[in-house]
């Protein structure tokens, strides 16, 4: 009888503990339902406050969370997304991306456009592309993405001609240099800095904006065209997580009429919702 009533027992026990971890499992399997962990770039208030707009739309219109994770380098938020650390990120553009899947062999795919931020040349001597004097230095950006759209920003203000040809721009495609421009490589995060010695600076808009630099006397602003979309900045998955539907409801509250709002009020014209333009 006592063996029975130890063999009832222990069975009891363990239904218990089956009971218990089921529902513990089950607890942890919602609240990931439920969340969601981004990437992005540290260091921009602007941007922190358009992400705190996106997270309280997704809170509220989708019952999701969204948390997120800093990074200072552009070479680490992909890593983070191959590992899976992280849900998504959004800090990138298509060249950007394109480069970065074909050298480490991955499958990082685009699954919402969030913002396109203009590039713009500044001076701090001159008020206008044509007064740059023969023989001034102009600092781009020195990785190439960013600098085969900086030159092309300087072929479209008329002061280089390109190698219609080169996909990427580099300053060996510059085929025409009427002023005899010098044009100085710097890290990106450098060409507004360098403004107080040298003519003028090719700046992309996150830079400008930490910078303090006022877009209205910028001495060209970038055109938008029909290729101008690569340039677009988006919200990037895992391929095989592109159809996670915390990940669409993100992309559905970024893309929301209040994140819209909030861009322009904390960037002005240095960035530009993307989903809302038309890029012909």
């Amino acid at each position: 009888m006592k063996k029975k009533k130890g063999i009832i027992w222990a069975i009891v026990l363990l239904l218990l503990i089956a009971v218990g971890y089921f529902s513990f499992g089950n607890h942890e399997s919602s609240q990931e339902k439920d969340t969601i962990t981004v990437g992005i770039m540290s260091g921009s208030k602007p941007e922190q406050e358009i992400w705190e707009t996106v997270a309280k739309t997704a809170k509220d219109k989708y019952g999701l969370n969204v948390k997120y994770k800093y990074f200072s380098d552009y070479s680490q938020p992909n890593a983070a997304l191959t590992s899976k650390s992280i849900d998504v990120n959004a800090f990138q553009n298509y060249p950007f991306l394109d480069s970065w899947n074909e050298a480490h062999h991955s499958k990082i795919v685009a699954v919402g456009d969030t913002i396109i931020e203009p590039m713009r040349i500044y001076s701090y001597k001159v008020n206008n592309v044509e007064a740059l004097k023969d023989g001034a230095t102009i600092a781009v950006p020195n990785d190439a993405n960013n600098e085969s759209r900086a030159l092309q920003v300087l072929a479209s203000a008329g002061l280089i001609k390109l190698n219609a040809d080169d996909k990427l721009a580099s300053l060996k495609t510059i085929t025409d240099n009427p002023k005899n421009l010098k044009i100085k490589e710097v890290d990106a995060s450098q060409t507004a800095r360098s403004l107080n010695d040298i003519d003028a600076a090719v700046v992309n808009g996150n830079y400008a904006q930490t910078a303090n630099l006022d877009t209205k006397k910028a001495i060209y602003s970038e055109v938008f065209n029909q290729d101008s979309h690569k340039w677009i900045n988006f919200i990037a998955a895992n391929n095989e997580s592109k159809k996670d539907k915390r990940i669409q409801n993100l992309v559905k509250a970024y893309q929301n009429e209040e994140t819209a709002k909030k861009i322009k009020k904390v960037s002005g014209i240095n960035q530009v919702p993307a989903w809302k333009i038309d890029l012909k």
